[in-house]
């Protein structure tokens, strides 16, 4: 056989050779996705037709967006947080198991089921003594976030998918240069893709003062990045150990309202006092340290200090990435509509989920659940706007309500149910922040907070048109196509 396959290519061309190699290393490929990745049966099928009928640009496509992480070590918890962070893990939850967990909030109480699996899947731990600042208003939050990082005393731990250097990041670059000056220590981690034109060199005042500077994933001469599809889409500030920042506002004046492209922005984000910052901190000092051998953290007092009583809401610190077993923050999200009796309400940027998503919706929906969706009126990724299009018109059809805001760009990424529980973070609707990305949400229990939102959301629903059944079945041929398209490649997108 071998003899026959070596005479053949040796009175072969040289187009014929490199075209039979194409193939075969597509059909490796293929038999890699189906045997050894974690990929969906859908974006398995999606792969597939992308390789053999575009074998040699769906190759190169592959290796850039395709590839799973399998590295399981990637984040290691340093021994001196491993056990004492185990201990805490598993005495909640076998508290729970005995039904001898005792929490101040009765929501809390109520979704004990919810907090278990996020504490099987995840470790987050559940704390009460927590006190949580809510922002809906771009500006409203750097402002406050300056005036912090302005009275830090000891370190700031600041990690930002997109982080520019332009007006507003300038500002906040020139606030954090300040306080090295005056011996905080300062640790920047930003994501090599997201913030695609920052270098280290950027940061050299801050890095000659002793702060340290780290990209994510960082790419290879400049320009090449063989991890492309599985970025830090986190957003985390730690300052001093007692007030973190979540949420799922970045670093750039498009943020706070100044471009003409997107013009008002309207986002959510969290300014948390208590001890979930702990968790924040955790999931920091994992991430830094992921990223090569320098200036690794180590466990020190001054990064998890003593929390004076700051109020009484209980949340969880979920995160999730392409590394762990269990898509942590998507089963959050599926157990939060699954456990809904009255109401959901969803606010995200882009609506692309797995069918699993779907289908608890759809049951939601005709289970008489009040189901309400939010969507932009524009795209900033044109085939993801139209795969959302498509799946609201869906939910509409079966008795959601959904509305298309108006007012400007809508980038937050909220669930909220029942005006009990509400989750607030980086994680949008759609399998890339499912699968690929490396996301945080915080997970509240707290009516107080969850009516805040459910609030908001009506407020954005006055800048809104509604998409009724009528409105989607009257779109036009060419919409209905391009919806088509979104749809079928959407797995992957």
């Amino acid at each position: 056989m071998f003899d026959t396959l070596i005479t053949f290519l040796s009175g072969s061309s040289a187009a014929t050779i490199i075209t039979m190699t194409i193939l075969l290393i597509n059909f490796f490929l293929a038999l890699g996705m189906i045997f050894w990745e974690r990929k969906s049966a859908q974006s398995v099928w999606a792969w597939l037709l992308i390789l053999f009928f575009i074998p040699i640009l769906g190759f190169i496509l592959y290796l850039l967006l395709g590839r799973t992480v399998y590295n399981q070590k990637i984040f290691e918890i340093p021994e001196e947080n491993k056990i004492g962070l185990e201990y805490l893990v598993q005495e909640q939850l076998e508290e729970i198991r005995k039904n001898n967990f005792e929490l101040d909030s009765y929501v809390a109480t109520k979704h004990t089921k919810l907090i278990h699996m996020l504490l099987y899947n995840n470790q987050s731990f559940v704390t009460s003594n927590n006190h949580i600042d809510t922002y809906y208003r771009t500006p409203d939050l750097f402002r406050q976030m300056l005036e912090d990082i302005k009275n830090a005393k000891d370190h700031i731990h600041f990690q930002y998918y997109i982080f520019r250097l332009d007006n507003l990041g300038k500002e906040i670059y020139e606030a954090l240069l300040e306080k090295q000056r005056e011996g905080v220590s300062v640790r920047i981690l930003y994501d090599d893709m997201g913030s695609r034109t920052l270098r280290l060199r950027n940061f050299k005042e801050i890095r000659s003062l002793g702060g340290h500077v780290e990209a994510f994933f960082p790419s290879f001469l400049s320009v090449i990045n063989p991890r492309i599809n599985n970025r830090n889409h986190r957003k985390i500030v730690i300052i001093d150990g007692s007030i973190g920042y979540t949420g799922g506002s970045n670093v750039g004046d498009e943020y706070i309202g100044n471009s003409k492209k997107f013009g008002y922005w309207r986002d959510t984000h969290l300014r948390i006092k208590g001890n979930a910052v702990k968790s924040l901190q955790l999931r920091f000092m994992l991430d830094w340290n992921s990223q090569g051998s320098r200036n690794k953290m180590v466990h020190h007092p001054r990064y998890f200090p003593d929390i004076e009583n700051v109020g009484n809401t209980t949340m969880q610190i979920a995160t999730s990435g392409p590394d762990e077993k269990w898509q942590q923050i998507k089963f959050g999200y599926l157990k939060m509509i699954n456990s809904a009796k009255k109401d959901i309400y969803i606010q995200s940027p882009y609506f692309i989920p797995d069918q699993s998503i779907m289908e608890a919706l759809k049951i939601a929906i005709l289970s008489g659940v009040n189901v309400n969706i939010m969507i932009p009126s524009f795209p900033d990724h044109p085939f993801v706007y139209w795969g959302t299009y498509h799946n609201v018109g869906i939910l509409s059809q079966m008795g959601a309500k959904i509305f298309i805001y108006q007012k400007g760009f809508l980038h937050q990424k909220t669930v909220m149910i029942d005006d009990e529980v509400v989750s607030i973070g980086s994680t949008n609707m759609d399998n890339r922040s499912f699968a690929l990305n490396f996301e945080v949400n915080a997970f509240i229990f707290d009516r107080k907070e969850a009516v805040q939102q459910r609030e908001a959301f009506e407020k954005d629903a006055i800048n809104s048109k509604l998409l009724t059944p009528e409105i989607y079945e009257e779109r036009s041929m060419w919409i209905k196509l391009k919806e088509a398209i979104a749809n079928l490649i959407s797995p992957i997108l």
